[in-house]
């Protein structure tokens, strides 16, 4: 059993997740992961038969489930930040990003490639910067 553990931007919510190996981490490039992160893609890591708990801030959580898909999400009310969520057949989908560890991650597949973003592609000859860049 492993414990993976993480927060939300403002720090409001905390949770811990207890389960074996990740059965996949997909990067997903549909339209509905694209709007639900702002970013190129939704980049998620999914448990079989894992424990969920909150550590703190539950209350603040909000949830939201897209009618007629099976697209839902949580997420902290104060800051907008995914949270993991666990579905009635015991799945949990977890959010990469809010990961206080990722070096155990290792992504199985993209997903949905045929709805990428138009410059996707082009992302990868972008200037890579340690930092963010220099004012002036």
């Amino acid at each position: 059993m492993q414990e993976y553990r993480g927060e939300c931007l403002c720090g409001a919510v905390r949770y811990r997740v207890r389960a074996e190996a990740p059965r996949a981490m997909y990067l997903c490039h549909c339209t509905r992961c694209r709007k639900e992160t702002g970013t190129i893609h939704g980049a998620n890591v999914f448990f079989r038969d894992g424990e969920l708990e909150y550590e703190r801030g539950e209350a603040q959580l909000s949830r939201f489930a897209l009618e007629g898909t099976r697209k839902k999400r949580v997420f902290c009310s104060t800051c907008g930040s995914p949270m993991p969520r666990q579905d009635p057949n015991g799945m949990i989908v977890l959010p990469a990003g809010s990961l206080d560890d990722d070096h155990r991650l290792e992504p199985t597949a993209h997903i949905f490639c045929d709805s990428r973003a138009g410059w996707t592609d082009r992302a990868e000859r972008a200037e890579r910067l340690p930092e963010g860049p220099q004012r002036g």
